[in-house]
């Protein structure tokens, strides 16, 4: 979908890709009351203007562009993520929130001096939880005496930490994220190298660590980030009329899935941010679910069950 390269004042970080318009209408028929677990609204930059200290500029993406996509997919409910690029301004996820009418939760990001009664404003909103971003290429990664202090202040609220890092990075970051008190959501399996084995170390070592702690869950989602052979791996003909998309990804998510499946969460993550190679279908995503939660059981816990009792338990 091209927006403009200059919107709300913004100029877009050159060759971004827009989110794609007209998904498809998914063939999976997602569960009653399903949660796309991970979102994001960027802007709308006139109305909520992107953070100084950002590393990327994106297309506009509104609350209502959003809450129609999750409409047409057959969502019910939204988990919307605070990106990066707005920073530790969460007004525009404030107000995403509080158009949603109760169908979403936020996941904020603030700074270690975050007083009481933002935190209080920002759980009212619907605001469940607070990421912690690793990822150099994105942001600079603050000290880890800084995300303690974040942490001892949103605990006594019942929230957890949402952490993104990538698979070579937990080595360093093992123990810092082993001793987080609260409950643990990684971002996207942690990037693994899907041109690895997953039964190699490096992914390996993600599943042991999800092992050693009860408190740590996981999002399965963004095949289309850590894919190689892209959403067509499969013969054209087949590959459509199949659904069958990001079939490189699909061993490691199914075998999280089917050892943790009490603790996994799955999201679109629209609209995308900083995907290089192609901009995916999120009717196509949708039927990539079945792939990797493979019976009805498996599926009503990774859409239903386990979002709504981290995110709606209160």
């Amino acid at each position: 979908m091209a927006h403009g390269d200059t919107i709300g004042g913004f100029e877009k970080t050159p060759g971004w890709l827009d989110w794609y318009e007209g998904p498809s209408t998914p063939t999976f028929r997602l569960p009653a009351g399903a949660v796309d677990a991970h979102c994001h609204v960027f802007g709308p930059g006139v109305e909520f203007p992107y953070a100084p200290e950002r590393k990327y500029t994106p297309c506009d993406a509104s609350a209502q562009q959003l809450f129609s996509l999750r409409d047409h997919l057959g969502f019910e409910r939204n988990v919307i993520v605070q990106a990066t690029c707005h920073g530790a301004d969460n007004r525009a996820l404030l107000d995403a929130l509080r158009r949603s009418g109760g169908r979403a939760r936020g996941v904020a990001t603030v700074r270690r001096d975050v007083t009481e009664d933002e935190l209080k404003e920002l759980h009212a909103a619907g605001v469940r939880g607070v990421r912690f971003n690793f990822v150099k290429r994105l942001v600079d990664r603050p000290p880890t005496e800084s995300l303690e202090e974040i942490v001892a202040k949103i605990a006594p609220l019942g929230w957890h930490v949402v952490i993104y890092f990538e698979a070579e990075d937990l080595p360093e970051l093992y123990d810092f994220f082993s001793n987080i008190p609260t409950d643990v959501v990684v971002d996207h399996m942690g990037r693994p190298d899907v041109t690895k084995s997953p039964d190699g170390p490096e992914f390996a070592l993600f599943l042991q660590f999800m092992r050693g702690n009860a408190n740590v869950w996981t999002k399965v989602s963004c095949p289309e980030r850590l894919s190689v052979t892209g959403p067509r791996a499969l013969p054209e003909d087949v590959a459509r009329s199949q659904r069958l998309a990001y079939t490189d990804v699909v061993p490691f998510a199914r075998r999280v899935v089917e050892e943790f499946p009490d603790r996994v969460l799955w999201g679109t993550d629209w609209p995308h941010p900083n995907l290089k190679d192609h901009m995916p279908d999120d009717g196509l995503l949708v039927d990539y679910i079945p792939q990797i939660a493979t019976t009805p059981e498996l599926q009503r816990k990774l859409l239903v069950d386990n979002p709504h009792r981290l995110y709606w338990r209160d």
